[in-house]
């Protein structure tokens, strides 16, 4: 039996409409509607589009007509709240574009408290010190702005000082897991050199506000949870949400599927005559939630998890 809250806990489906919804993210919505309807959960709709240069509108409407054709429907930040009001968009608490006045008051506590830095060093030049990262490893800040006083005109990055702690948490999953977010990645950036905040600073600010208190993603999201939990922390948040880090869908070449790669998107399997229950079952399948592929409808998500 999976250790989650009581009911009616809260858990969030929170795309980037940085292009058009795949199996990998049906995938993620199984999980997240499924475990949510097995145990007494809520799911909120969050878009997460900190990312200015790359998100679209036309990609978000996108994905709002995939989810009402899929048959996920969000308890809070319903579709038809995203499409409310005439153009331009009504704003909506759930949209981070509307919301950057609460990523700011964010960095600006964690600033009184002496953790955040303006940083001028380029991915080249951290490189440079530390060295290339192999395939699946990360880039590893090493500290270097942490104490050359720059000046905070120059440089739009703001990153926030994350002190050596070793992390512990049950991932629901995968079970125990130890990370030290300090000798994975150093010190967060909170904003980069676009003015854009940065999804560790987004995600971390909203589940907190939000209330959310499960968080259900795909496992290429494993080691953000160490320095999520702990950047939480810092922000005040005294219990951090409990995590479940499901399978993904690898392409041939080991890498997830990924909207920047072009890979087929629901709307082009719609568009290609697949109805929503053989788009279910074959996105279940591909992650062993189904021993082959078949026609899944909704209504049948949640026995799949209290098996």
């Amino acid at each position: 039996m999976l250790d989650l809250p009581p009911p009616p806990w809260r858990t969030r489906f929170a795309p980037a409409p940085t292009g058009y919804l795949h199996l990998g993210h049906v995938v993620n919505a199984i999980y997240v509607w499924g475990l949510a309807r097995a145990f007494g959960g809520r799911v909120l709709l969050r878009v997460e589009d900190h990312d200015h240069i790359r998100s679209r509108p036309q990609y978000e409407a996108a994905l709002l007509d995939d989810l009402d054709w899929l048959g996920f429907e969000p308890a809070a930040g319903t579709t038809a709240d995203f499409r409310r009001g005439p153009p331009p968009r009504s704003p909506s608490p759930l949209r981070q574009s509307d919301n950057g006045e609460r990523y700011a008051a964010a960095l600006d506590r964690l600033d009184r408290a002496g953790l955040v830095y303006p940083c001028t060093c380029t991915r080249r030049q951290i490189a440079e010190r530390v060295g290339s990262p192999e395939r699946g490893e990360e880039l590893r800040y090493p500290g270097t702005c942490r104490h050359r006083n720059v000046d905070p005109a120059t440089t739009a990055v703001r990153r926030v000082f994350l002190e050596r702690r070793e992390i512990r948490f049950t991932d629901l999953a995968l079970g125990e897991q130890v990370q030290v977010p300090a000798e994975q990645c150093g010190d967060l950036v909170a904003r980069d050199r676009e003015g854009n905040w940065s999804y560790q600073l987004a995600v971390v600010v909203d589940d907190f506000e939000q209330g959310v208190d499960v968080v259900i993603r795909g496992a290429d999201l494993l080691d953000s949870t160490g320095r999520q939990i702990q950047l939480a922390a810092l922000l005040g948040r005294a219990e951090p949400p409990r995590f479940l880090h499901h399978p993904l869908i690898l392409r041939p070449d080991g890498f997830k599927l990924s909207k920047s790669e072009g890979d087929t998107g629901v709307g082009e399997l719609r568009d290609a005559g697949w109805s929503r229950e053989r788009v279910l079952g074959e996105a279940a399948a591909r992650v062993g939630l189904l021993d082959a592929p078949r026609p899944l409808a909704v209504d049948e998500l949640a026995a799949l998890f209290r098996r």
